[in-house]
């Protein structure tokens, strides 16, 4: 017997706004959505699908009425694909995101920012092809 990671969810006070900034980010479509919930994802999962292989998981905002109040305890990373990491970082501002201090240091090879909701998440290297 297995299982498979299947959603990721992520409780918020705007599921409707997180779930569009990444959107954004991660080039995702909203797969679902109904009162207070917003699923994205890069596909639409069927149970076939995900019974016959391990898929990228969706992400799913949910409405909760309490606020952020710790660090994350997981946190999602991105690695730009086609551009540098500072210019991916100056994207992510762009549409809402903040840089963030959760103790990282100077010197790191990644930047932690935060979403419109202050979850964090890392800027990783860039992947994308070298000139």
């Amino acid at each position: 017997m297995t299982s498979r990671f299947t959603e990721l969810v992520v409780d918020c006070h705007d599921p409707e706004r997180l779930a569009g900034f990444w959107c954004e980010v991660l080039d995702f479509k909203v797969i679902d959505r109904s009162e207070g919930k917003v699923e994205i994802g890069s596909w639409e999962p069927t149970v076939e699908e995900v019974r016959a292989r391990q898929m990228p998981p969706t992400l799913v905002f949910i409405r909760v009425p309490e606020g952020k109040t710790v660090k994350n305890r997981f946190h999602l990373d991105v690695s730009p694909i086609d551009g540098s990491t500072e210019d991916e970082v100056t994207r992510l501002l762009g549409l809402g995101a903040t840089k963030a201090d959760v103790g990282q240091g100077p010197d790191r090879n990644w930047v932690v920012m935060a979403d419109p909701e202050g979850n964090e998440f890392d800027v990783l290297r860039t992947l994308a092809p070298r000139d």
